[in-house]
């Protein structure tokens, strides 16, 4: 039998292998029939085929592979000979067979290790061992390792060239890089090319307890308000510890809480600072707190940090400015120049800024307007010239009120301003000149008249002394007698009386001309003189007759000292006779002064009335001639003057009411009395100030409003008011109404921002305070005390919750920012008035993404169909994943993880495209299965993908020469004839899908073999028996889509 070789053949299981070019070639021998009950055995012994054979009569070979070869009834080894691949029927020489450089493979695709940080270069990571079956240079392999995503890992690592053992290059830092993934390579140093093969190794750097905490900020400033309800939240510290949580477990505490103890105190997880007792900034203005943040680390233990907080308190106006002295005092004289200080008040405000900022100003007291008041100094100055004469002190109310909305006022300053006299009156007499006349009989030291002078300065200014001068300068008046005679008159010093001192005579002088000169005891000294005629009367015997029997008449008790009140005349018949009038009873007190003027008796008014102590005074006035008199009764009767001012009941009131009350309530009526009579007693109610909101009634002192009032622009007024009477001079007396503004829920609530926005993560546990929302309400009390609820909003359905106090909103339940990336929510802020009123405000709350999502594929198992011959570097499917996190937690790394030895497929790391990095060979292999990974670091998935080829017509059908050889073959039967298939032809085509077609093309002209076209089966013709000849050559062609030709050899 002979065998021969063709280029490609299918080898059983266990067969070796060849190789041809690069492709493998499969060796057997085939048997393909044994038609004549050949008993035919195949069996392999090492190297060789062993060939047995029973009792043959006819048999043939479908694929025979191999040289020549003689075979009998006899058992025979044979040695397939090694060469490039062919096995023909001619004689060659012994042939090597290359062998097969089969690539090196690691355990596992993937390899995982973890390490410590700060473990010192050099430290031992893992040993990554490849194995490859081949032998010599073909199995010695080198490693060599790259950073798979970061280039910065090739820094962190190096690999033993030869071991592949894995060692750190440098310290590692789990904050600065915490996972390093490379690719490590095992290659060969086979020829013609090397193989290798890759796995990945990720080295996951586990943390030590190496960083401090870290404030996010060096220090903290706050401003607070003081009064600040209790559990207000100040601000939130935070600081955050670049270990991993178990290590970054942070608790806060005030470590040194200075001034601050007993007023702040921190929520250990949150660092939330909150008030715990009320704050004062009058008492402490800054707190200066020392703020611990702990890890709990465990390896190798504790680290700690601590930061300054500084908490300033903002001030809020709840202090009134309070003068420095309960009452001011001050002296002044009367002669003090225009715009001159007189002094200066102070008040002090606890508070500060605006609200300490204090204005003065005169609310009453100011009579004529004689001072001003600097609003900002406090400085009084004098503006009007003063006069002692006219008022002796000045009583000012002073308000202090500070600039805070809505303003403290203090209106309880007072100043007296007392008005010192200065000598700037000369006296002034009664009468001038004065006249009298006196009997020449009286005895020396006889009252003659009485000279009066009044001074409106006071004390020694005030007080007088008198002298009598010659009137030298008036020659007419002196006669010569009496400078030679001596002067009978003398005045007495300090009453003014005018005494006779030298007896007189009328018949040497009758009248006396002389000089009265006044002075006070001021400085300066000042002065004034009038002229005394006196004249001399005779002594006769008619007593002097007044004209009228009585007088009557009526006098204003407020009439002037001085004034002339009656002249009364007494006549007397005889001749030359001189009347002289004196009020001889009935001047109570002595009020009325008369003296002599051209023959009668003038009653003036030397003190002053009251009214309410003597309605009427009857003077016995008598005139006398000097010897004779008469006497007749005046009767004064004393009108009423204007002598009391109205008097409030009360000095200051206080009133209030709400500011919700129409224009024209009335809030207050006050009233005065006024001990007077008539118009005297007839008082009107002025408002001094000038107060848009408020106006009096004149007659019946009803305060009422004319505006609408409004407690949060101004929370108290103080009016003025003054009760005026009628009279002449009008008097008052001035009170002062505090109207306390009572608070009205008449302003809702208002948020400080319009909208808020906020930002959580969303793996943060329960209660995690996202934002705090704020709000404020300029009513005061309960209907400016605020609560927060989501009550009529939106809480997110129950995702959130907010402290009603505080408007902290904080998580209610685990967030997903898979199912809800972004909340609105709507917040209330309610007040706690009577109806309440609210404010709304919307809130974005944005959750932020983690990496909590593995990537996923659209499908576990993917089937691929490809055609064969796809162009080498085609893409030939994307293979895609899907991850619901988003940015950087979404990006998705692709990789092979089984199945793909050889390396017949690439997977795009990024966007996952299957590209063939070989041909694809239907008739090679029909189907890949690879497992793929999609990685969102550390989470994973994998899916499973069959890529199954379709067939193309690329293979002709092979056919090779062939022989058919005859041992000796003897019958005597005619009818043994072998009819059965003897073999077949030996072609065949590597497409599935072709069909064949056999012919004999030549060769078989003598019909020896009968050629079944659609198989391609063998017979032997009958023809056979008469035509045999000794060998015959056949062609044969064996057609598909392509037709190869064959010769078959017949022996």
């Amino acid at each position: 039998m002979t065998l021969t070789s063709f280029p490609r053949c299918t080898c059983p299981n266990g067969w070796p292998l060849g190789e041809v070019g690069e492709r493998p070639l499969d060796c057997p021998l085939p048997l393909v029939s044994c038609p004549l009950q050949l008993l035919c055995h195949l069996r392999r012994t090492q190297q060789n085929v062993l060939v047995e054979l029973g009792r043959p009569r006819h048999w043939g070979v479908e694929q025979p592979v191999g040289d020549k070869l003689e075979v009998n009834r006899s058992r025979q080894e044979i040695s397939p000979a090694q060469s490039d691949g062919n096995w023909d029927s001619g004689p060659r020489g012994p042939r090597r067979m290359r062998s097969v450089n089969s690539p090196p493979q690691f355990k596992l695709p993937n390899y995982q290790v973890s390490i410590a940080e700060n473990q010192p270069a050099g430290t031992a990571v893992i040993t990554l061992e490849a194995h490859d079956p081949d032998e010599g240079e073909a199995g010695r392999l080198t490693y060599s390792m790259e950073a798979f995503f970061d280039k910065r890992s090739n820094d962190y690592f190096s690999v033993d060239s030869k071991t592949g053992a894995i060692v750190t290059s440098r310290k590692l830092d789990r904050e600065t890089k915490d996972t390093h993934v490379l690719q490590v390579t095992a290659t060969d140093h086979g020829a013609p090319r090397h193989r290798s093969a890759v796995t990945f190794l990720t080295v996951t750097v586990s943390d030590t307890n190496d960083h401090d905490p870290v404030f996010e900020q060096p220090e903290y400033r706050e401003t607070i308000r003081e009064n600040l309800e209790v559990g207000y939240e100040v601000l939130t510290i935070r600081a955050t510890d670049e270990d991993a949580p178990d290590n970054a477990n942070l608790l806060y505490r005030i470590l040194e809480p200075g001034s601050g103890e007993g007023i702040f105190e921190i929520d250990p997880y949150s660092g939330v600072v909150r008030t715990c007792a009320t704050v004062d900034r009058e008492e402490v203005s800054e707190y200066h707190l020392v703020v611990e943040a702990n890890d709990q680390g465990k390896d190798p233990g504790p680290r700690s940090a601590t930061v300054m907080v500084h908490i300033t308190v903002e001030d809020e106006n709840d202090n009134s400015p309070q003068f420095s002295e309960k009452r001011y005092l001050v002296q002044i004289p009367e002669d003090s120049p225009i715009n001159s200080q007189v002094l200066q008040v102070k008040a002090t405000d606890r508070d500060r800024g605006n609200n300490a900022q204090v204005h003065y100003s005169i609310v009453s007291g100011n009579l004529k307007g004689q001072f001003y008041i600097h609003s900002f100094s406090g400085s009084i100055d004098l503006i009007n010239p003063l006069d002692y004469e006219t008022i002796r002190e000045y009583t000012l109310r002073i308000k202090a009120q500070d600039g805070g909305r809505p303003p403290q006022i203090n209106s309880s300053g007072m100043v007296s301003i007392q008005v010192l006299d200065v000598n700037d009156n000369a006296p002034i007499f009664v009468s001038t000149p004065f006249q009298a006349t006196v009997l020449e009989n009286v005895p020396i030291g006889y009252s003659v008249l009485h000279i009066q002078a009044v001074d409106a300065d006071s004390g020694d200014n005030a007080r007088l002394e008198y002298k009598i001068f010659e009137l030298s300068h008036l020659p007419a008046l002196a006669s010569p007698v009496q400078r030679n005679t001596g002067f009978p008159f003398q005045i007495n010093n300090s009453t003014g009386w005018i005494t006779v001192s030298t007896q007189l005579d009328r018949e040497t002088t009758e009248n006396y001309h002389f000089g009265v000169e006044a002075r006070d005891h001021g400085v300066p000294v000042m002065s004034s003189s009038a002229s005394v005629s006196i004249t001399v009367l005779d002594v006769n015997d008619n007593s002097p007759t007044f004209t009228e029997k009585v007088y009557q008449l009526r006098l204003n008790e407020d009439a002037a000292v001085g004034s002339s009140v009656l002249t009364l005349t007494a006549m007397d018949k005889d001749v030359n006779s001189v009347v002289t009038y004196q009020i001889t009873s009935g001047n109570t007190r002595n009020r009325f002064a008369i003296t002599s003027q051209s023959g009668g008796g003038l009653i003036t008014l030397a003190l002053p009335l009251d009214y309410k102590q003597e309605r009427q005074y009857v003077l016995t006035v008598t005139a006398s001639d000097g010897t004779l008199f008469d006497t007749v009764q005046v009767f004064i009767n004393v009108t009423d003057a204007n002598t009391h001012r109205p008097v409030f009941q009360s000095s200051h009131y206080t009133v209030s009411v709400s500011e919700d009350k129409p224009i024209g309530t009335s809030i207050v009526t006050i009233s005065a009395t006024d001990e007077d009579t008539g118009e005297n007693a007839r008082i009107t109610y002025i408002l001094e100030d000038s107060i848009p909101q408020f106006r009096i009634d004149p007659d019946t002192g009803t305060i009422t409003t004319l505006m609408e009032l409004d407690y949060e622009d101004q929370a108290s007024y103080t009016l003025a008011i003054t009760a005026q009477d009628n009279g002449i001079p009008q008097k008052s007396d001035t009170t002062y109404v505090e109207i306390l503004i009572l608070d009205a829920n008449d302003n809702a609530p208002r948020f400080l921002r319009d909208r808020y926005l906020g930002s959580v993560f969303e793996d943060v546990p329960l209660s995690t305070s996202v934002l705090q929302v704020s709000a404020v309400d300029r009513d005061s009390g309960p209907n400016g005390r605020l609560t927060y609820t989501f009550l009529g909003g939106d809480d997110g359905d129950g995702d959130f919750y907010i402290e009603t106090t505080s408007g902290v909103i904080r998580t209610l339940r685990k967030l997903d920012r898979e199912n809800v990336a972004v909340y609105s929510l709507r917040a209330f802020a309610v007040d706690k008035g009577s109806p309440p009123l609210n404010a709304s405000v919307d809130i974005q709350v944005t959750v932020l993404d983690i990496n909590d999502n593995p990537p996923v594929f659209e499908q576990d198992e993917f089937d691929i169909f490809v055609e064969e011959n796809s162009p080498v570097g085609s893409i030939v499917a994307r293979i895609s994943a899907v991850d619901p996190d988003e940015g950087t937690n979404a990006q998705i790394m692709y990789q092979i993880v089984e199945g793909n030895i050889p390396e017949v497929f690439q997977l795009d790391l990024l966007n996952g495209d299957l590209t063939a990095l070989m041909d694809l060979d239907y008739e090679s292999q029909t189907e890949y299965v690879i497992v793929v990974q999609a990685t969102s670091a550390p989470l994973v998935s994998r899916a499973t993908v069959h890529i199954r080829l379709l067939d193309q017509n690329d293979n002709p059908p092979v056919l090779h020469d062939f022989q058919i050889l005859f041992n000796n073959y003897v019958t005597n039967k005619s009818n043994s004839f072998p009819s059965g298939v003897i073999g077949k032809i030996p072609a065949h085509d590597p497409d599935v899908s072709d069909q064949l077609d056999y012919t004999f093309v030549q060769g078989n002209e003598l019909n020896l073999l009968v050629l079944d076209s659609a198989t391609g089966e063998l017979k032997l013709s009958r023809d056979l028996d008469n035509n045999r000849p000794l060998e015959a050559i056949m062609k044969v062609s064996v057609s598909g889509k392509c037709i190869s030709f064959g010769v078959c050899e017949v022996r």
